[in-house]
């Protein structure tokens, strides 16, 4: 039976509609997340639990951390961006205008060579038929190509191995999360790395977000399962977070001066066309959470922060 913890209170009611993309930053001690509904991004000082937060007109999707510059990366709704004093600029817009009526970009990761990597999620209706795709940014020659044409369904949590050369990527709605080989910048040899219905998982439980341990466990949070399940280097179900005051766990990051804590986005039972009726039955959801894993599992070692 997996190891079991169990979180009963959140950290922070953050209230988010859709809360996703938490990055710690460990230079100055500050948890960055996004709610993608509200269009809204949020910083946190884990110190002193002082949260700050900027309205934008655009959608959020996912952060990363900028090198020699203030702000973070992102991508948005329809591309790459930086966050500059509360104002985003865009680097490249992809999805067109009419396109975004329909579909938009969502969770992503960067690598350590300035790689930035998002998917899109896809969208099927009204004559409508737009794959989800993986798509890449790369910050030395401003290129954004398509790397995966997929099709994919809802563009999920990515992450890397410990030593760089796997990467992981999410497709939610097939249950699926995917492993590359990867290096400097190319994917090959994609492959089923863990289906969660055959590990044990039900149906509507989806895996979202992802974080990755220096022993290179993969902790995946499960959208309408209420806990995070971390699965061992060969794709095996080994440890759960359980977090039964929550409905859809969305997304998780390590953090802190030793990275041995984990904060976890949660989301309102009614976002995504969900049934808000259930927030009565799980109230915490769209809130904050954190549990201490110190002397159990930290985060893998690589910092990835975009150059420019």
């Amino acid at each position: 039976m997996p190891d079991t913890y169990l979180l009963s209170e959140p950290l922070l009611k953050v209230g988010c509609t859709l809360g996703e993309g938490p990055i710690f930053d460990e230079r100055n001690s500050m948890l960055h997340f996004v709610d993608i509904v509200e269009k809204k991004v949020f910083h946190l000082n884990i110190n002193t639990l002082e949260l700050d937060s900027e309205q934008h007109t655009e959608a959020v999707t996912c952060l990363a951390l900028r090198k020699d510059q203030p702000g973070l990366a992102c991508a948005t709704a329809g591309g790459f961006a930086v966050l500059e004093n509360g104002q985003l600029r865009d680097l490249v817009r992809v999805v067109s205008a009419e396109d975004l009526r329909y579909v938009r970009f969502n969770d992503g990761a960067l690598d350590a060579t300035g790689h930035f990597f998002a998917g899109t999620v896809c969208y099927r209706k009204d004559g409508v038929d737009i794959p989800g795709r993986l798509w890449r940014y790369s910050v030395r020659d401003g290129s954004c190509l398509v790397v995966d044409e997929g099709p994919f369904t809802d563009s999920n949590g990515l992450g890397w191995a410990p030593d760089g050369r796997t990467m992981y990527f999410t497709d939610s709605l097939k249950y699926v999360i995917y492993a590359y080989d990867y290096e400097h910048g190319e994917l090959s040899n994609r492959r089923v790395f863990v289906n969660t219905l055959e590990a044990g998982g039900k149906e509507q439980m989806f895996p979202d977000g992802l974080c990755i341990d220096d022993q290179g466990g993969v902790w995946s949070a499960i959208w309408g399962g209420s806990k995070i399940i971390r699965f061992d280097p060969n794709g095996k179900p080994d440890s759960e977070i359980h977090i039964p005051s929550v409905l859809r766990v969305t997304a998780c990051t390590f953090g802190g001066p030793n990275s041995d804590q984990m904060y976890i986005t949660t989301a309102h039972c009614g976002a995504m066309d969900g049934d808000a009726t259930k927030q009565a039955q799980y109230p915490d959801s769209g809130h904050l959470f954190h549990i201490d894993l110190a002397g159990k599992y930290r985060g893998a070692k690589w910092r990835h922060h975009f150059p420019g």
